[in-house]
C-alpha cells in the first residue's frame, strides 16, 4: 500500500468569531478551485488528536488554544490534484489564547513541506451561500 492510499487521521480546529471562522486558503491546480478548511493536521503515530491540535496550531501559527472541546468526528473521501484522498477528521471546537489572533485580517504560514497558506477569518455565510467552498462539506453540521 502506498503513502497514497493510506487513511490520514487529521485533528482540525473550528474556531469562531461571532459571524465568522478561521479557515486555511488552499487551492487545487488540477481542478483551478480555491477552497478553505479549519487548521489543525495529521495525528502522529502515539499522540492523541488533541494534542495533534495543540501541536499543529503551535507549529503553524504559535498559536496557543484553549476551551478545547471534542465536538465530533468527520470521514472525508476526496479528490485533490487529480489523486484520491481518505481522511479521518478529529473536530474540536476551541479559542485562540491570545486576544491578538481576533483582531488579524490574515496571516501567512508555512507548512513543512515549504507550501506557503494563507489563514483568515471568514464569514461563514460566504460558505453557506456557495461563494467561497468549505471542505469538507461535513464540516457545515457543526457550524
Amino acid at each position: 500500500m502506498s503513502k497514497q492510499e493510506q487513511i490520514r487521521v487529521l485533528a482540525l480546529g473550528l474556531i469562531r468569531d461571532g459571524h465568522r471562522i478561521f479557515v486555511s486558503q488552499g487551492y487545487d491546480p488540477l481542478k483551478q478551485e480555491t477552497y478553505y478548511r479549519a487548521l489543525g493536521g495529521g495525528v502522529d503515530f502515539g499522540e492523541t488528536s488533541q494534542g495533534a491540535l495543540q501541536r499543529e496550531f503551535q507549529e503553524e501559527i504559535q498559536a496557543e488554544l484553549t476551551n478545547i472541546h471534542y465536538v465530533g468526528c468527520i470521514e472525508s473521501i476526496f479528490t485533490f490534484n487529480g489523486r484520491q484522498g481518505h481522511e479521518i477528521i478529529q473536530v474540536y471546537q476551541c479559542d485562540f489564547t491570545d486576544t491578538k489572533f481576533y483582531q488579524l485580517e490574515s496571516l501567512i504560514f508555512s507548512e513543512p513541506e515549504n507550501c506557503q497558506h494563507q489563514a483568515l477569518w471568514v464569514d461563514i455565510a460566504h460558505f453557506k451561500s456557495g461563494k467561497l467552498k468549505l471542505v469538507p462539506e461535513a464540516f457545515f453540521a457543526y457550524l
